[in-house]
């Protein structure tokens, strides 16, 4: 005997399909968040494969003989010059920066006394115990050492994460012509031309970022250098290199390469010591009020408040990546809200007058 099955009324399968649909939204937003450090390295390096493709279609258009470099060689070639520049500027510099250091931190329990007695003279300082801060001092460095040690790993971490980064920034320069596509492919077939036009016009506004930022990582180097050799602070070309290059990372590369600068500036006097600090605030206040707006307004077509929040928002969420890419993360955002949200004048007006 047939039992007869009772239709599943459409309601009902609307029901089940919007559970469904939620429980597979909380899943995928839960593994997302276990996973949330890969996909921002995965994003890092997509953007990044999106800014540097510009670069790449510049170095295919170099004649050998009759022909073009290919796709291929043109990636290798800048992977080649890239990963060059940094070794090469790591093995000239990095040794004799580290025993520098080293020394430095060596002595200072020793020479701290001297150094300690010219801050006691100075008025605002004077009632300070600089007694207890050396004894203090000497019994803490031995610590500070430890864990200095004990951090090597968290450093070898982030430099595992920084190779992985340059290797997938390479899958998908090479391979961005068949991710692209599919990329679309997701997409409605009437609604993938008109998302193609205004990805094509992010890409090219973001291509400009990085020579915003180049010229920006350029300044600051030759400012350094001219700076420090005349300081004669030790290292002044390496330290002007390593201050130009850091500052592709806005804000946090300038404190991190002023911190070694200053370092470095220690191991002959403090004067010099002041000085660096001196001239990185001078350069800063410039930067943030003259030079970024100025480039990268011209550049991104970004307003500096607009930069300011975007980089916030990046430090926020992702921390020193975060950083790395916010500008060009608000170029497509900004890019993306101009084709979808904003909505014409003339749109509007047209709609009041068909009512």
């Amino acid at each position: 005997m047939n039992v007869p099955v009772e239709p599943v009324h459409p309601t009902q399968r609307q029901v089940r399909g919007h559970i469904l649909f939620t429980f597979a939204l909380a899943i995928g937003l839960y593994v997302a968040w276990l996973l949330r450090d890969v996909l921002t390295l995965i994003y890092v390096s997509a953007l990044f494969a999106v800014v540097l493709m510009p670069v790449v279609r510049v170095v295919q258009r170099i004649h050998i003989g009759k022909r073009h470099l290919s796709h291929g060689v043109a990636i290798l070639l800048i992977t080649a010059l890239v990963v060059g520049a940094i070794g090469g500027f790591i093995f000239l510099t990095l040794p004799p920066l580290i025993h520098e250091v080293t020394s430095l931190v060596r002595t200072l329990p020793d020479s701290s006394p001297a150094f300690l007695q010219r801050l006691n003279r100075l008025p605002v300082l004077r009632d300070v115990n600089f007694s207890a801060i050396q004894t203090r001092l000497k019994q803490d460095t031995a610590q500070h050492v430890g864990a200095f040690v004990s951090s090597i790993s968290g450093w070898a971490a982030k430099f595992f994460e920084i190779i992985s980064g340059i290797v997938l920034t390479v899958y998908f320069l090479a391979e961005g012509g068949h991710i692209y596509p599919w990329f679309l492919s997701l997409v409605p077939a009437d609604r993938r031309s008109r998302l193609d036009i205004t990805l094509q016009r992010a890409a090219t506004r973001m291509g400009r970022w990085l020579l915003g930022q180049m010229s920006l990582m350029l300044i600051l180097g030759v400012l350094s250098g001219i700076v420090f050799s005349i300081m004669h602070v030790r290292y002044a070309f390496a330290l002007a290199v390593l201050m130009g290059a850091f500052n592709i990372v806005p804000v946090v590369g300038a404190m991190v390469s002023t911190s070694i600068a200053m370092l470095v500036a220690a191991t002959d006097s403090f004067t010099k010591v002041l000085g660096v600090m001196a001239f990185e605030l001078i350069y800063v206040q410039v930067e943030n009020a003259l030079l970024i707006p100025r480039i990268m307004k011209s550049s991104v077509d970004l307003a500096g408040t607009a930069v300011f929040i975007a980089l916030l928002l990046g430090g926020g969420l992702a921390g020193v990546a975060g950083v790395l890419v916010a500008v060009p993360s608000a170029v497509l955002v900004a890019v993306l809200i101009d084709e979808y949200v904003v909505q014409p004048a003339n749109t509007n007006q047209e709609n009041s007058a068909a009512f």
